[in-house]
């Protein structure tokens, strides 16, 4: 059940910031970017997941910690866009698929089955602040990485794991939610009703 007096806010996380308000260490406060400077949240405003400083994309926010922990462990499905260095192949693609072997917490992990594909066209999104290197440096390959489980930097590690490296990350789907217009930095107020219905209660797209 959500409760009615909290607060959630989707919004677009730039490249370049980091996955939470703001940070007791002093010395990393004055050298990063965090998610308070991009909105006037309430207090008790936490981040539901993380994407790391160099990803970009759809993160939500709540103040309703409980809500945050079941979105967490519910198993909710997240889609990204990577581009990755050099023309990936099938077989790559069936072995991201089937599930690889990354490091996670010191120790070998192998991740769960997932959607991997590749795009015919590159998405459309927004130009990132940093700019990419383009293809006079090599070829790259756009793919499709749909995952129920979240390990830090798992996409990254993942098609590292390949041989093909992540260059731009972009998450774009949360459940049913998606990143649709939203540009790097934008925020938007999310219902109840939305998070029950498109996040909370969703099948398999």
């Amino acid at each position: 059940m959500i409760n009615a007096t909290h607060h959630h806010y989707k919004l677009y996380k730039p490249y370049g910031y980091i996955s939470q308000m703001l940070s007791n260490d002093e010395r990393q406060a004055r050298k990063k970017k965090f998610l308070s400077s991009l909105y006037n949240f309430p207090k008790g405003i936490m981040a539901i997941g993380r994407l790391d400083e160099k990803s970009e994309g759809l993160l939500l926010v709540t103040t309703d910690g409980k809500l945050s922990d079941t979105i967490n462990r519910s198993g909710i499905e997240k889609e990204y866009y990577a581009q990755v260095d050099g023309a990936i192949t099938t077989e790559a693609i069936d072995i991201l698929c089937k599930g690889v072997e990354i490091g996670f917490n010191g120790k070998k992990y192998t991740t769960k089955p997932c959607i991997v594909s590749q795009l015919t066209t590159s998405p459309n999104l927004p130009d990132r602040s940093k700019k990419l290197r383009d293809d006079r440096h090599g070829p790259t390959t756009w793919i499709r990485v749909i995952l129920k489980e979240g390990k830090f930097r798992q996409v990254r590690k993942m098609t590292s794991a390949v041989g093909f490296p992540t260059l731009r990350l972009v998450r774009v789907r949360i459940g049913n939610l998606k990143l649709e217009t939203l540009q790097p930095a934008e925020v938007e107020v999310v219902s109840e009703s939305i998070i029950h219905s498109q996040v909370l209660t969703t099948n398999s797209l």
